[in-house]
């Protein structure tokens, strides 16, 4: 717990720590604070700002003053001032290193890779310690996120060789990883993917397209799922799936980039291209065709942690709907006293706790080795759909101040949008769990 405060702490030296701590489930190590994201560029990467800066600090004046009609709605509180500031400091600030600086001083504090045994060189936490870390994380965005480590699970299924030179420098933080499933044709349909592998003589020939990869711009190497055959089927053909470990730099294999999201604008996407991309039999991880056991294993823990990081991104939105409430006045009093404020504060406080306890809920079994697949898609869709809710809430506490860019309020209404649709959609998650019921009544 202190080590991951430190990690925030020591990073930041703007952060301002505040003495009163939080009592929730939000863990022992955490301390109330509110952050601003800036975006930096070249690396796509958001930096984390305090909401109010220490007096002392020198920052430009881009032409504001404190009785700027746009501040007077704080009633003098600086958070608007020092945002604006903040976000043309980042460009002069000569402490800020690269992103490999964040990846060092989480290996240096023990974090990365947290979610490996201690076997294989992690921090060995299971998965509710390590649901309780992400939904920290989830308070921040993700592009910062992504170089705080989490390398794909599924790397465990790494054999041979294949340990030495992908699964021990990922946990160790000296190689970086991507996983490419999504195809332009197959999103949810995964058995519609068409980039396929076909042998020729002992080697594997890759072809087609992936899209919307997450994390391809750095990775050094992308675990890549495609059909290598097809099965006939009472319901059709069936498609097999094999899974490859691909090196940046393979002849034929292309990085370029992909669209640009509204959501979560400083992770980016990538296109991934196979043009007879050529792979020996030592990169299939795993089994030939035995692509969807680990596609599986892989989709329980990423659905955890977009639940997760939905629960701390939602109470990081609701500390600045409930403080806002708190101060801001109308009428001639604090407009959390009407009811039309404050009973949507209430709505939200319940629906983070109950996404939270669900999604804890579904950790907490797996651990326990049970059966899991039903309670993990609820929390992914309940948490997912919260957190629109939520943020939506919060920016209409806000008035109008909640949809300017100079407030980070847009930027979370933004960002939620994509939980519902990234790591399997609100209606597959419907589908698994109507299916789970009703299988078992034989319907």
């Amino acid at each position: 717990d202190k080590l991951l405060g430190d990690l925030v702490t020591q990073h930041y030296p703007f952060y301002r720590r505040e003495k009163k701590r939080k009592s929730d489930l939000r863990g022992r190590w955490v301390e109330k604070y509110d952050a601003f994201v800036v975006f930096v560029k070249d690396h796509g990467l958001y930096d984390e700002w305090p909401r109010t800066i220490d007096q002392k600090t020198k920052l430009p004046t881009d032409n504001l003053s404190r009785d700027d009609d746009t501040l007077s709605a704080y009633d003098g509180v600086p958070e608007l001032y020092a945002y604006r500031q903040a976000r043309k400091l980042i460009r002069q600030m000569s402490w800020f290193r690269e992103p490999d600086e964040i990846k060092r001083k989480t290996i240096e504090l023990g974090f990365y890779a947290c979610n490996f045994p201690e076997s294989a060189g992690g921090a060995g936490l299971n998965h509710l310690e390590f649901a309780l870390v992400e939904r920290e994380l989830g308070r921040g965005s993700m592009a910062l996120n992504h170089f705080f480590g989490r390398p794909q699970n599924i790397l465990m299924a790494c054999e041979g060789d294949q340990i030495e030179r992908y699964r021990d420098p990922a946990v160790r933080g000296e190689r970086m990883d991507a996983l490419a499933m999504t195809e332009p044709g197959a999103g949810s349909d995964v058995r519609g993917m068409k980039c396929a592998a076909v042998r020729d003589g002992g080697d594997w020939v890759l072809n087609g397209t992936k899209h919307f990869i997450s994390g391809a711009d750095h990775a050094d190497f992308i675990i890549v799922f495609v059909a290598t055959g097809e099965d006939q089927t009472p319901r059709g053909p069936k498609k097999r799936i094999t899974t490859f470990l691909v090196d940046r730099g393979t002849p034929g294999f292309t990085i370029r980039d992909g669209y640009k999201s509204v959501s979560h604008r400083g992770y980016k996407n990538m296109i991934l291209e196979f043009d007879d991309c050529r792979l020996p039999d030592t990169q299939v991880l795993g089994e030939v065709d035995g692509g969807f056991a680990v596609m599986n294993e892989w989709l329980y823990a990423t659905r955890i942690t977009v639940a997760t990081m939905s629960v701390g991104r939602a109470r990081r939105v609701f500390d600045y709907a409930l403080n806002y409430a708190a101060e801001r006045e109308q009428f001639g009093q604090k407009i959390g006293k009407f009811q039309g404020i404050s009973f949507q504060i209430a709505d939200m406080i319940t629906e983070i706790d109950a996404a939270d306890l669900l999604t804890l809920a579904a950790a907490d079994r797996l651990d326990k080795s049970l059966a899991a697949n039903r309670e993990i898609a609820s929390a992914k869709l309940y948490a997912s759909e919260m957190l629109g809710r939520v943020t939506d809430a919060a920016i209409q506490v806000h008035g109008g101040m909640g949809l300017m860019d100079d407030y980070p309020l847009e930027r979370f209404w933004r960002d939620a949008r994509v939980e519902r649709i990234w790591d399997g959609t609100s209606e597959i998650q419907r589908h698994i769990i109507s299916r789970e019921l009703l299988r078992a009544l034989g319907a």
